[in-house]
Formats: C-alpha cells, structure tokens, sequence
C-alpha cells in the first residue's frame, strides 16, 4: 500500500474561514511547493531547514493566488515521515480550490480519506492502534473521551500490548527451540516462569476486556430514557437538565408523541437524553405510535429515569400502588438496567405528605430522588448521582481503557487462545501442541499494534477518517 505519489487535500473543515491549511505529503512535497511560492525574502523553499515557517504568495504565473505561510517538514521528521508542507491560506471557499488546483495540475493526486495518517503509520510513525486513537481524537466530545484518546495515541494500550507480546514471543522462540532439539529431550523453556507470565497475561487481558464495558460508554455516551406516565414533567425535567427550552412542555396530557433525545456533558462524561412520550391507555393513533418508541428507547438506553408525580401519589394509596406496579415491571422487564425513581413536583405537596410517599416507595426503589423540575431543586443530585453509576475508577487513576470494539474482539480472541496455553501446561502437553496456541495468541496481539495485518483491514479503519487527516 506503500505510494510515492505526492497527495494534497484541505486540513482544516471545509467552510469559509480566516485561515485554512493545505497539507502535501510525499516525496516531492517540498519540490513542487517551490515551483509556486515565491518567498517575500526570495528564499528557495528546497533549501530551507526543516519545522521552519516562510511567508510569501502562491503564484500561477503571471497570477498571484494568495499571500500565504509555508512551513517545511522534511522527512523522517514529519507526521507522515515523508517530506511535508502546510500552506496557510486565507480560508476562502475560492482560494482554497485554487490552490489545490493548481497542485492537483502539477503532479500531485487527491488524498485519500485518512491517507495521511495511513502513510504514518506505514512509514512506522505510528502502530495501528495509535493511527485509530487519531479518528477517536478528532470525534471527542467530553473530557474523558479526549483523555482516553490522548493516553493511546501516546502509545499507553499499544505499549501495554506490545510489552506482552514480547515476553510471549521470547518463550514463544524458546519452545519453537525445544522442537529442534526434540529427539534429545531439552527444555529450553522454564515451565515455571513460564506458567507466571500466561497468568499475569491472563489477569491483564481480563482487566482490559472489562474496561470495554466503561470505555464503550465513554466513547458513545451513555443513553438515558426519560419515562413515565403523561404529564408528569419529562420535558421539563429534560429542558432543566438541558438548561434550555429543547422539548415542548404543556399542561395537555400527551404533548409529547415522539421521542427527543439531545446529549450533555457531564463531570466530563457524554450523556444522551431520551424524552419519551407518556406511557398511558390511548386511541390517539399518532400517540400510540409514541408510546411503542418509548419501550423501544428503554430497551436502548442503559440507565431509564421513571418520572413520577407527587401531586398524583398524595391523593392515595391506590396511587401509590400504581407507581409500584409500574416499577416493578420495569424492574422486572429489564432487570439489567439501571433503574431511578424521580418524584417530580415536591413544591407542589405538603411536607408530610411528600414524606408519606418516599416512606412507601423507597423499598421498591434502590435509587429514589425527590425533585422539581420546574424550578431546578434536586436537579444537581440527579446528574451527581447519574455519574456514580459509570464506573470511572480507572479512568482517574489513568489506567488503559479499551474503546474501540477492532481491539475488544482481538482481546478476546487472545484470551481465549492464552487460556488454551494454561490449560496445556496444567496438561503437561507437549512443546509443539504449546506451540500452535501461543501462535495464534501472538497473531491476535499483533492484529492490535498492526504487527499482523491486511490491506482489506487498513482501508476499512482509515476509510472512517476524514480527508486531510
């Protein structure tokens, strides 16, 4: 997949703008550059040192396209590891296409989506688990989406990866030795030592498969479904956790009769709101149709907030009875999620009441908070108590989180394959059906850093990154 064209393509959004950035990338990027910059201190831009900066204008004689910046990478030190130039441009729309026109007429070809990074990580700039936590970089939008990204782009997982596969593949080359030297009986491989390494392998693998289950929620945000009865307040506890009027609110029972659904950020972690149309017995086709999308979005979400009104649970017991039944279906339903009971209204209710209430429902309810969403109170307590239940331990003591389901799958098929090498020295089985194990484990862990790999799977991953990257 190795090309010696020189590529050219926009870095920065496409768009107006003050400044945009055309990247070439190849080996003659800088060459190429020279024939159409004319530096403003009549520099030639080949013989300028490398990571320097030069202003000048982009001339297609006898035309000057733009005033402009160029900074020189000369190869290996640059992104790609091949000779690179950046033009800083004025961001308009025009000047822009006329530049990359001028470049894509004289010898240079469109870039690929992803193909600058394709190139570093070709060139050895970087493994492929680094290349992937790029796209992950650029698609952050919280605090620990970033900072996970940040940690593997920097080589955190694939070093971690990559330590292991090295102590594998030396008792990997030791056993191989023993089926040389098979007719004189030698064991150049320490059995014990050897039994130490697959255990500590195991308990790391076991520790970065489990980190999957925060890590995907990290990275895709962790969906929430607002329910409940009609009229209990959803949309307005969705616009007070939005901080915004996102969902229309009406004193008409089933004004809501689709679901909406918008993200926010909170203690650095995405969470996606799900208003959902109010479960009750109806004709209304159209909130019929609602009503199905609602158990729809609980099935999806991971946490489901049952809304409930404490004007309506102090009129009596056979209320109160109501919201059980409802609770424990839902419980009952879906016994893997997680399940918040919000008693919605409480400025509306006398205080004894309101403690009547929270008496008879919290035996059923683990997690029961008492709120108004009109007016914010308790508001606070439900987003403290929304990131309690993601478990970010590990992400505060920065430890390795995997995210990225390519790596989950190899993880898992590595495991699978080191438990077949345990379970054969606990056999006692012999070097060479040891051997064919701890091949395949060393291909699955070399699949992670793309030690092991095809071209079929490196043009599915960069296919997913924008052009210019």
């Amino acid at each position: 997949m190795i090309s010696n064209d020189t590529i050219v393509a926009l870095a920065t959004p496409s768009g107006s703008g003050a400044i945009a950035i055309i990247r070439l990338s190849g080996q003659d990027a800088i060459t190429i550059g020279s024939k159409f910059f004319r530096s403003v201190s009549s520099k030639t831009l080949a013989a300028q040192k490398s990571h320097t900066v030069h202003l000048g204008h982009i001339v297609d004689e006898p035309r000057i396209i733009d005033e402009v910046l160029v900074t020189i990478f000369k190869n290996p030190h640059s992104y790609t590891g091949e000779n690179v130039i950046e033009i800083s441009c004025h961001g308009s729309l025009y000047i822009q296409q006329e530049i990359i026109q001028l470049f894509l007429k004289n010898g240079c070809r469109m870039a690929n989506a992803g193909e600058f990074t394709l190139r570093a990580f070709l060139n050895g700039k970087l493994d492929l688990s680094q290349a992937e936590a790029v796209a992950d970089l650029i698609a952050s939008d919280s605090e620990a989406s970033h900072k996970i990204a940040m940690q593997q782009m920097r080589g955190g997982f694939s070093n971690e990866i990559k330590n292991l596969r090295d102590e594998l593949l030396n008792f990997a080359s030791l056993i191989e030795l023993e089926l040389d030297f098979a007719e004189e009986d030698v064991e150049f491989a320490n059995r014990d030592e050897f039994y130490k390494l697959i255990t500590r392998i195991i308990h790391v693998l076991k520790r970065l498969i489990d980190s999957f289950a925060v890590g995907n929620v990290i990275k895709n945000g962790i969906p929430v479904a607002i329910v409940g009865e009609p009229n209990v307040g959803k949309s307005t506890l969705l616009n007070a956790l939005l901080n915004e009027e996102r969902a229309i609110v009406s004193e008409i029972a089933g004004t809501t009769r689709d679901t909406i659904e918008d993200e926010i950020i909170i203690g650095g972690m995405a969470f996606r709101f799900i208003d959902t149309a109010g479960i009750r017995e109806t004709e209304d086709i159209v909130e019929s149709i609602g009503i199905k999308k609602t158990f729809e979005k609980i099935e999806q979400a991971q946490v489901v907030l049952l809304l409930v009104s404490s004007i309506q649970l102090a009129l009596g017991t056979d209320a109160v009875k109501s919201i059980i039944f409802e609770i424990e279906k839902i419980k009952n339903k879906f016994p893997q999620k997680q399940l918040i009971v919000i008693l919605n209204k409480i400025d509306q209710v006398a205080a004894d009441e309101l403690s009547d209430v929270i008496k008879h429902l919290t035996p059923h309810a683990s997690q029961l908070i008492p709120i108004s969403a009109k007016t914010g109170f308790g508001v606070e307590q439900l987003t403290d108590t929304l990131l309690n239940l993601i478990n970010t331990g590990a992400l505060r003591n920065n430890e390795t989180i995997v995210t990225n389901t390519r790596h989950y799958d190899a993880l898992l098929k590595a495991f699978e394959e080191i438990q077949k090498v345990k379970y054969g020295l606990d056999s006692e089985l012999s070097g060479d059906l040891l051997a064919i194990d701890i091949r395949q484990a060393l291909l699955h862990f070399g699949e992670i850093t793309g030690e092991i790999t095809n071209d079929d799977l490196l043009g599915n991953i960069f296919a997913n990154f924008c052009i210019g990257k």
